[in-house]
């Protein structure tokens, strides 16, 4: 079945959808989704959601850049509290699958061009922090980059992070960008972006990329794709995303759902699901 790589199911679970959010998915072919944290406000409920429902959610940690405030001390109290949930104790928890989202974000800086500037430098320490943790963790990176990819590029590279362990969530851009990523072995993640008319240049870059690294998502509960678009996104949609996939690779849907699921165990390290 299919696995949604990346969605925040904070919102599900606050109005209380979440089980039929999950049940709508299954019944659709997506039988296990991630829930990528962004702050300390979803990372503790995905840990229970991952105890709730073992083998159907799995979650990562990582603080999103646009929660990167201007308060120094705040942010760096988030990003020390990351470890605590890779340690493996009876009381730990499930472990998440790797750090993410992080990354760097220009579209949502105020106008104000200081404070744009003092909160830019505290979004390019936060990353470099997050970057380094995963290096010495040897964990997965999920990346959001918006406005921002020459930057992102940079600071990974400067970090020493294997790029094989790398993904550019949400890609949407287009074949060149996807070349220095592919160049440095890491990889991009597609949404339903893919279905809209306006996006050309993401449909090139997933034909780029192609199948051997192809991971999918929905962003739900953003990004609903076509013929869904302005409405809430959920899980359920990846099946739509794959479908697009497959049109635009010239592949049997039943290869793209094998493979990209395939791809997604492999680079979250993801097991086996658990027998009904």
């Amino acid at each position: 079945m299919l696995i949604d790589t990346h969605c925040h199911l904070e919102s599900f679970a606050r109005r209380g959808d979440l089980p039929g959010a999950l049940d709508r998915a299954a019944a659709a072919g997506v039988g296990r989704v991630i829930a990528i944290g962004t702050s300390l406000n979803d990372w503790i409920l995905y840990a229970q959601l991952t105890a709730t429902y073992p083998g159907r959610v799995d979650y990562t940690v990582g603080l999103h850049p646009c929660d990167v405030g201007q308060d120094d001390a705040s942010w760096r109290a988030a990003v020390a509290q990351i470890p605590q949930f890779f340690q493996s104790s009876p009381t730990a928890g499930p472990r998440p699958l790797a750090i993410g989202e992080i990354g760097l974000d220009r579209y949502h800086l105020p106008k104000v061009a200081v404070t744009a500037a003092a909160l830019w430098a505290n979004q390019e320490a936060a990353f470099r922090q997050q970057l380094t943790l995963a290096r010495e963790l040897a964990l997965p990176v999920v990346i959001h980059s918006r406005d921002a990819f020459p930057e992102c590029v940079r600071l990974i590279d400067e970090s020493g992070v294997d790029w094989k362990r790398v993904v550019f969530h949400c890609f949407a851009h287009g074949p060149d960008e996807l070349k220095q990523l592919a160049e440095r072995g890491g990889r991009a993640s597609f949404t339903g972006i893919i279905t809209y008319k306006n996006a050309a240049n993401v449909r090139a870059a997933l034909v780029a990329q192609g199948i051997d690294r192809l991971m999918l998502e929905t962003d739900a509960p953003y990004l609903a794709p076509t013929p869904h678009r302005g409405q809430p996104n959920e899980p359920a949609y990846v099946a739509l995303i794959a479908q697009e996939a497959a049109k635009l690779l010239n592949l049997p849907p039943e290869e793209v759902i094998t493979r990209t699921t395939a791809n997604a165990r492999e680079f979250f390290g993801l097991g086996d699901d658990p027998k009904p």
